[in-house]
């Protein structure tokens, strides 16, 4: 059983995620967000589980679907929905827009819109913690479409031959845009790669909390120690289309239905009933909180400024002194 305020977090961000992507959907359907977004709406136990035991100098790098990731590292949803909205109040001033969100004060290096793009950055700060001799553990998120990339397996050669201190978290959503897994790639399990690599390889439900936070406590306590990386395989589902005008004639409604009833919110809002660690008030009212939050940061966004189109080449270039 996870302890009961950590739990809480837990429970709390999976329904801030849940809130923001629905409401980031709401946005776009009034047109009134720029460009399309693409939703973790039906995969909040992995980011929410895998964050609720890393630290604020703990790294991670994310993905294209990375706005969970963002929220379970620590984002401020008013910042993150201006950023979706191009606005200059939004994390990145606007200039990032849904993927490529960063926040380097809560150890997020920022999602990323190439597919397994994000991998190397996270071996990257691993070596550098490692360099550094302090105890700060990097985790990179990915899906399962970059698990057949390059970086994926240079990235986990080269982070087992250094011991890096770092936790490869598989997102495996059964689809990469369109393309099944079992079409693409050739082992049942994406976690038998890290036998290639001589790390240790876990595949875990990854709409169960509970099972995600056994294992990944497993490979961050390895990371920590010095010992090495992991790869930890979370199979789980998006609700949604790859992007929100996918028309997803990849997969019939029965399985999506199939797997909302697989919901990780409920699942877990039964097991901690169950457990006896919170009432039904209790969780009504994290549950409204989030609501509220979302609602409030759609607003803080829509009435925020544009950027200034005077400061277009602010930021391009680095503007400092040799150091």
């Amino acid at each position: 059983m996870i302890e009961k305020e950590r739990a809480r977090t837990i429970y709390r961000t999976m329904n801030r995620i849940r809130s923001f992507e629905q409401k980031a959907l709401d946005l776009f359907e009034a047109n009134k967000l720029r460009g399309s977004v693409h939703l973790y709406i039906g995969e909040e136990a992995v980011a929410s589980t895998v964050c609720s035991r890393l630290k604020t100098t703990d790294y991670i790098a994310s993905t294209h679907r990375g706005h969970g990731h963002c929220i379970a590292k620590g984002a401020d949803l008013d910042k993150a929905m201006a950023e979706l909205m191009g606005k200059a109040t939004g994390y990145c001033k606007g200039r990032s827009g849904s993927m490529h969100i960063a926040d380097l004060t809560q150890g997020n290096l920022g999602a990323n819109a190439i597919v397994g793009g994000g991998i190397p950055i996270a071996v990257g700060s691993a070596l550098a913690s490692k360099l550094q001799h302090n105890q700060n553990v990097s985790v990179s998120f990915f899906g399962d479409g970059a698990s057949n990339e390059g970086t994926f397996h240079e990235s986990l050669n080269l982070a087992a031959v250094w011991k890096l201190p770092i936790v490869f978290v598989c997102e495996n959503n059964l689809y990469g845009i369109s393309v099944p897994t079992w079409q693409s790639t050739s082992v049942k399990d994406i976690s038998v790669h890290a036998q290639g690599y001589d790390m240790p390889g876990y595949t875990v439900d990854g709409n169960d909390v509970e099972a995600i936070d056994e294992v990944f406590a497993k490979a961050y306590e390895r990371a920590a120690a010095g010992e090495g990386p992991s790869l930890i395989e979370c199979k789980t589902y998006r609700w949604m289309g790859h992007w929100t005008g996918d028309p997803q004639p990849y997969r019939t409604r029965e399985e999506v239905a199939e797997w909302k009833e697989k919901c990780p919110i409920k699942r877990y809002r039964a097991k901690l009933l169950e457990q006896g660690l919170f009432t039904e008030e209790e969780l009504n009212e994290i549950e409204a909180a989030a609501k509220k939050e979302a609602e409030e940061a759609a607003e803080f966004a829509l009435n925020s400024p544009e950027p200034d189109p005077a400061g277009l080449l602010n930021d391009v270039f680095y503007e400092g002194g040799a150091e």
